[in-house]
């Protein structure tokens, strides 16, 4: 028997808290990644002769993207924060389950968006297009990897007593 008899769940679950702290900051990463790719491309590629930065659509989208990015990132620093200040774990349970969600919600449209501006460079495993590639690819794996969107918000919730 390692631990208390009949609290091996709250354990477990507790030690999902790093896996998904981990996730945010991976999905949040990669979001940002996006965003950076993107803003490179639109300043290389041109189309209608000029280059893509000049297009007022795709400033509007890489703005988008930019805020979400930027948001999810002052929450993942406030999480990151208490966490390194020695908040007791199971009182960020609910905080750490919604950066998750907010994370990997912000890697969904940013990745869209970034395939968007690279176009077909964006299906190919190799070239200008790479990094957005896979991220696209493994989005999915994202947000359902260490507990799905639902489950989370639901934890969330029940742990806002809600």
């Amino acid at each position: 028997l390692i631990g208390k008899e009949n609290e091996g769940f709250k354990a477990i679950m507790l030690n999902f808290n790093h896996e998904r702290l981990v996730g945010a900051a991976m999905a949040t990463r990669s979001a940002r990644l996006c965003n950076e790719e993107a803003i490179k491309y639109a300043r290389l590629r041109s189309t209608f002769g000029k280059k893509l930065s000049e297009h007022q659509v795709i400033r509007h989208k890489i703005a988008e993207m930019s805020r979400q990015v930027e948001a999810t990132q002052g929450f993942l620093d406030s999480v990151t924060y208490q966490v390194t200040q020695g908040v007791e774990n199971w009182r960020l349970a609910a905080s750490i389950a919604l950066l998750k969600v907010q994370s990997t919600r912000t890697l969904e449209p940013c990745a869209r968006e970034a395939a968007q501006i690279f176009g077909g460079a964006s299906y190919l495993r190799s070239g200008l297009g790479e990094k957005v590639e896979r991220i696209y690819r493994e989005v999915r794996v994202a947000a359902i990897g260490a507990g799905s969107e639902e489950i989370l918000n639901d934890l969330a919730m029940r742990q806002a007593k809600l």
